[in-house]
């Protein structure tokens, strides 16, 4: 799946940012999931990596929960989200080392400076290609 660009419903956008301003010191994630390529649900998953200000790894009762809450919604996973406290929403390093989802949009909240910004991304199993996002009203 390349996507030349995503919908990204403004309610999603916006749990995405309360999300990561509840945590501004450290990295939050959860899951996207939606239908026919368009996002829906956001389902915030606990971060239980060691290093929280600079990765995340999610909980995995969480994913398990939150994909069975897709299926149940006929929902796919759509997109995987983290937000970036410290550095901008590009993919790191570690977000590049860590990558394993090759069909889905990677959505990245930095916190760093006066507006919280959002980027898309898509992993093709090497590298991160940025895809312009577009917010629609709901």
């Amino acid at each position: 799946m390349t996507e030349k660009n995503i919908n990204l419903p403004q309610m999603l956008k916006h749990q995405m940012f309360e999300h990561a301003v509840t945590s501004p010191e450290q990295e939050v994630c959860g899951l996207i999931g939606g239908s026919r390529g368009y996002p829906q649900s956001y389902y915030p998953i606990k971060n239980i990596t060691d290093d929280p200000v600079r990765s995340f790894l999610m909980d995995p009762q969480g994913q398990i929960d939150a994909m069975h809450d897709m299926r149940k919604h006929g929902e796919k996973l759509i997109g995987i989200f983290h937000s970036h406290p410290f550095t901008s929403a590009d993919p790191s390093a570690v977000d590049l080392e860590l990558a394993a989802y090759t069909d889905v949009i990677y959505f990245i909240i930095s916190l760093v400076g006066t507006t919280p910004e959002l980027s898309a991304h898509y992993y093709d199993g090497k590298s991160f290609s940025k895809i312009p996002t577009l917010i629609i009203k709901n």
